[in-house]
């Protein structure tokens, strides 16, 4: 165990209280690393976000079961306060509860504080590491930001002065899915800006922007092939242009290859012979598509090498599973006779993510829902919290959520790719978040709306009916009037966008909620699997809806996210069991019961099924999974379905789209 988790977790003993209170303004409990750590000795720890909602859980959850000497939910619970000053919580929480203060200003006396508050608790294990061993006097704002940059980051400021330096920095940290935040980068901007091979680059934007990154990368990647040798082996003169990324240079070819197997890079399509061309930059060229075939066929086999495991971080996971939706997309891309010569590699794949994430989930996902949202949502039911965030921090910026119902994220690259080809006025700063389990509509979408987790929505988690009165309540919970928020679900065709505009013009709306449902649609009227969901996608794109939507809300003023209730997978049906009204919902990859008892009678007569304990769901509300990727329908039948455990239905786009600005 390393020294920063010992320190934090010497505040917390087991055998003291059943009840604590944190004061941590820094939220530096709401560490995934953290949270594990103190869920494995006995503690849960549950936000202070409001009085009522908190007393209805510790009441039901907690203090009746110690008040008969049992256990309950968990031995000790942690109440968690964004706050250093914890004076205005109810009296007989402070009469009961031991309390401990936590703060990065006494846990890091050597740096700024107020530098550190911004880096993300993700770093700080590294960085309480790096104060021990290097921090041997008080350092100031600029000196702390230094500190970090070379410790944390591997970025010397001061000792990148040629090109290739930069490159391979930059490229360094976006490959592993890191972006720098904005306080530093900014320093970076300030130190390279000063040197005249720097001026020409928006250092900032590009260090904090993985999208931006790689598209001026894709951008340079063209050129310099095409204009750095000819078909007739004959090289002409080295590419230059404002943005000559030196490509040749070791330092920076070293990670060519990878960016072109993750998908991060797309290969340029040439013609003609090319064995007169470098070994590595074939890895970036496609000539016909027995050479895309190989580039899929050789990522397969490189994510299954570096697999997440039961182990590993959510952000593992998280960074796993856009590198798994690149492959996924240029797999459907393929023509079919190719697709199908690699399909037992994939699906070899696909068996191994579902085993490796299924013994994840089972232990941390329960640990996902009181994780940090600083930085970006976790979970679905984050991102209303996340949205308000920024509409308070930028003055009252207008929001709008696009919900694209059942896109899962290799079909939202399918959609980025189509726009950024056709329409490249459009930016895109890409991320992910996890659906609730099951990843089913009702539950998913509503935690969505709601910003609640399922328990907070029980009487409604069977419908989806009461979603804009559960998006309403959060905005107005969060200071907004009725007249503030809109909501509109199934908008499907271009043919309701000018009733969408005129609504939005009309109202006034400083938040909207909109449910495009045509992707769900399509998955469920599916013949042809996920191979034809993503032609038909395709087929929509070219309809241009997206594209209005977008530049309808766009124009209007708001800041647009765009995110998905749950993703989709191929399955295979394992029988339709008849248990008339013994399963509360019977859906193709689960079914819900009320009852432990039933559950267990089920788990028992349905052959290939799966039994995982959700945290946050109703007691009343038990999940039996279909294992591996079968669905409860007719034997051997197959459908493209959602509700299960796999990459594809529980980690789902998260999406935020601009204008590019350009450089």
């Amino acid at each position: 165990m390393s020294r920063w988790l010992e320190r934090i977790l010497s505040e917390f003993q087991t055998d003291l209280s059943p009840l604590w209170i944190a004061a941590d303004p820094d939220g530096l409990l709401l560490d995934e690393r953290i949270l594990s750590a103190l869920s494995e000795r006995g503690f849960e720890v549950l936000p202070f976000n409001d009085s009522v909602g908190f007393r209805a859980e510790y009441e039901e959850r907690y203090r009746e079961a110690w008040d008969r000497g049992e256990t309950g939910t968990a031995p000790s619970l942690i109440l968690h306060c964004q706050t250093s000053d914890i004076d205005s919580l109810p009296w007989d929480y402070l009469r009961q509860a031991r309390k401990v203060a936590l703060g990065l200003a006494n846990l890091f006396p050597k740096l700024n504080y107020g530098v550190i508050r911004q880096i993300g608790n993700e770093h700080l294990d590294s960085l309480y590491a790096a104060s021990l061993r290097h921090a041997d006097h008080v350092l100031g704002e600029r000196d702390t930001k230094d500190f970090i940059l070379t410790h944390i980051f591997k970025i010397s400021p001061h000792l990148i002065n040629r090109a290739e330096d930069f490159w391979h920095q930059l490229i360094r940290l976006h490959y592993r899915q890191t972006d720098l935040p904005d306080i530093l980068a900014n320093r970076l901007a300030e130190v390279l800006g000063e040197k005249e091979t720097f001026k020409h680059l928006h250092i900032s934007e590009l260090f904090t922007s993985r999208s931006k990154t790689f598209r001026l990368l894709q951008e340079a990647w063209e050129g310099f092939v095409r204009s750095r040798f000819t078909l007739e082996e004959k090289p002409i003169p080295p590419y230059t242009s404002k943005h000559a990324v030196p490509f040749e240079h070791d330092d920076v070819r070293v990670m060519v290859d990878s960016l072109f197997l993750d998908g991060a890079l797309h290969p340029v399509t040439v013609q003609g012979s090319t064995s007169h061309w470098p070994d590595w930059m074939k890895v970036g060229i496609v000539q016909d598509t027995l050479a895309m075939k190989a580039l899929v066929e050789q990522g397969a086999k490189a994510l299954q090498h570096d697999m997440p495991g039961e182990n590993s971080s959510f952000r593992d996971w998280t960074q796993f599973a856009t590198r798994y939706a690149e492959l996924v997309s240029r797999w459907h891309s393929l023509e079919a006779g190719q697709a199908d010569s690699i399909s037992q590699t994939i699906k070899a794949l696909q068996r191994q993510s579902d085993d490796h994430l299924q013994a994840w989930v089972r232990k941390h996902y329960g640990v996902l829902p009181s994780v940090s949202i600083v930085r970006a949502p976790v979970m679905l039911h984050h991102i209303p919290r996340f949205l308000s965030m920024r509409h308070a921090e930028n003055a009252g910026q207008k929001i709008a959520l696009v919900v694209m119902d059942g896109l899962a994220l290799d079909q939202w690259i399918t959609i980025r790719d189509w726009l950024s080809a056709k329409d490249p006025q459009f930016s895109f700063e890409e991320g992910t978040c996890f659906a609730w389990l099951p990843s089913l509509t009702s539950v998913s979408r509503q935690a969505l709306f709601s910003g609640l987790t399922p328990r907070g929505f029980a009487e409604s988690i069977q419908t989806t009916n009461q979603e804009k009165a559960l998006w309403l309540k959060f905005w107005q919970d969060h200071g907004l009037r009725a007249a503030d928020v809109y909501y509109r679900r199934s908008i499907k065709r271009v043919d309701e966008l000018v009733a969408l505009e005129s609504d939005l013009n009309n109202a006034g709306a400083k938040v909207v909620g909109l449910v495009v449902d045509t992707v769900d649609e399509i998955m469920h009227g599916a013949v042809l699997g996920k191979r034809g969901i993503a032609n038909q996608i395709q087929t929509w794109c070219e309809s241009s809806f997206i594209q209005q939507l977008f530049s309808i809300l766009l124009d209007a003023g708001y800041r647009l996210y765009l995110t998905s209730d749950h993703g989709n997978v191929d399955a295979l049906g394992i029988g339709c069991p008849n248990q008339g009204v013994i399963a509360e919902m019977r859906g193709e990859r689960v079914r819900v019961y009320r009852s432990e008892a039933l559950m267990n009678e089920s788990a028992c007569a349905i052959n290939e099924t799966v039994r995982i304990d959700v945290t946050g769901l109703p007691n009343d509300f038990m999940p039996l999974f279909a294992k591996g990727r079968n669905a409860f329908c007719q034997q051997g039948q197959p459908l493209v379905a959602h509700g299960g455990v796999s990459v594809e239905e529980l980690i789902v786009p998260f999406v935020e789209v601009s204008y590019l600005d350009g450089y």
